[in-house]
């Protein structure tokens, strides 16, 4: 009987370290943007060991605009030798397909930690994993992520997808 306590004490507690952000929303004050994101005032949603990641999707009234998404990702400790002028990042999804990211670097060469990657069809991202973040700085630093950070990244991005 202890040992299925201690069994379910652990699943619990890995559940709840693991678990969804919140999403949050805002709305400008003209009231013709509506943004939705995950909350992370506490803390950022890690993708793998020293990746974190939030996702935004703006919402534009009117019949010509549409919804915007952005995947922020904030590498931890990232330092880079070489001093360059801009930095790619990039997101390979299980498929074959890459997301890409050009970053402008600072003008005294250093690489902030964060990137922002425009995603242009939520529903494939949704339907696809992202398999890996390949940052190409000096030397590629690749992040791996985890089948457990693939399936709480969907559900963040689904639940940012569907709010209202």
């Amino acid at each position: 009987m202890k040992v299925v306590l201690v069994v379910l004490c652990f699943f619990v507690v890995s559940f709840s370290v693991n678990a969804q952000a919140k999403v949050i929303t805002s709305v400008n004050g003209a009231g013709d943007v509506a943004t939705y994101e995950l909350d992370c005032s506490v803390k950022f949603q890690s993708l793998a060991k020293g990746l974190r990641y939030n996702i935004t999707r703006h919402e534009f009234k009117g019949p010509e605009m549409k919804n915007s998404y952005r995947l922020l990702l904030v590498m931890d400790g990232f330092y880079s030798k070489t001093l360059n002028k801009e930095m790619t990042i990039s997101a390979v999804l299980n498929d074959g397909t890459v997301l890409e990211a050009r970053k402008i670097i600072e003008d005294d060469g250093f690489f902030d930690g964060a990137c922002t990657l425009k995603i242009k069809d939520p529903q494939a991202l949704l339907k696809a994993n992202i398999d890996k973040v390949i940052v190409k700085a000096d030397k590629d630093v690749v992040y791996t992520i985890s089948a457990q950070n693939k399936a709480v990244f969907k559900k963040n991005l689904e639940n940012v997808m569907n709010a209202k």
